[in-house]
């Protein structure tokens, strides 16, 4: 079996549109710990979300030991600042006027881990730059985003209303929904060909 260690519902999505039969179990992992470790040790967003993608996969596979597990992050970082997901519509306000102007990057991590052994991890980037927008035009688009806003680093979703806000965008578009799709359905033909099979 096939299992998705997140419970977003984009990489859901992203996984059941692939035709991709498979279970979903959070993991539970403290994150902001596992990013304090890495910077800690002089890593980067990039290794920060690459370490709580296999954070997460493990913490899954250890109580799922026989199947294969995605585990999946992302950091947003503007130069060597990381921003999270907003706790309130008043931080998405303040997050957005911060990358107003501004190009930050996407780091998405993904990684398969089996019986607990690290099989295969990826990492892919995309540069997005938000156009001078005004503060009538933020307001509209979180006005018609709604709550789920609150969900997503950054305050935007490149897939919804916020796409208004960016002037450009360079780089894969799975990775910017927070799954680097294509590398990760070439490395399930490699490993586990059987999980891409249609199932009754």
């Amino acid at each position: 079996m096939l299992i998705l260690a997140s419970a977003s519902a984009t990489r859901k999505a992203l996984l059941a549109k692939a035709g991709l039969r498979f279970a979903t179990h959070v993991a539970n992992v403290y994150e902001r710990a596992l990013e304090s470790e890495a910077l800690a040790a002089g890593g980067d967003a990039r290794d920060v979300a690459l370490l709580l993608a296999r954070h997460k996969a493990a913490a899954v596979s250890a109580h799922h030991p026989a199947d294969v597990v995605i585990g999946a992050d992302q950091t947003l970082s503007l130069g060597p600042e990381l921003l999270h997901k907003p706790g309130s519509r008043a931080e998405a306000i303040a997050q957005l006027d911060h990358l107003r102007g501004k190009t930050h990057r996407l780091h998405a991590a993904v990684t398969l881990v089996r019986d607990g052994v690290l099989l295969w991890s990826d990492m892919q980037t995309a540069e997005l730059t938000m156009r001078e927008f005004s503060a009538a035009e933020r307001d509209q688009v979180l006005e018609l985003e709604g709550n789920d806003i609150l969900g997503s680093v950054g305050s935007y979703r490149l897939e919804g209303p916020s796409i208004r806000l960016f002037e450009t965008v360079t780089g894969d578009y799975f990775t910017i929904l927070g799954l680097p799709l294509l590398p990760l359905l070439a490395a399930l033909r490699d490993i586990a060909p059987e999980l891409l099979e249609p199932q009754d």
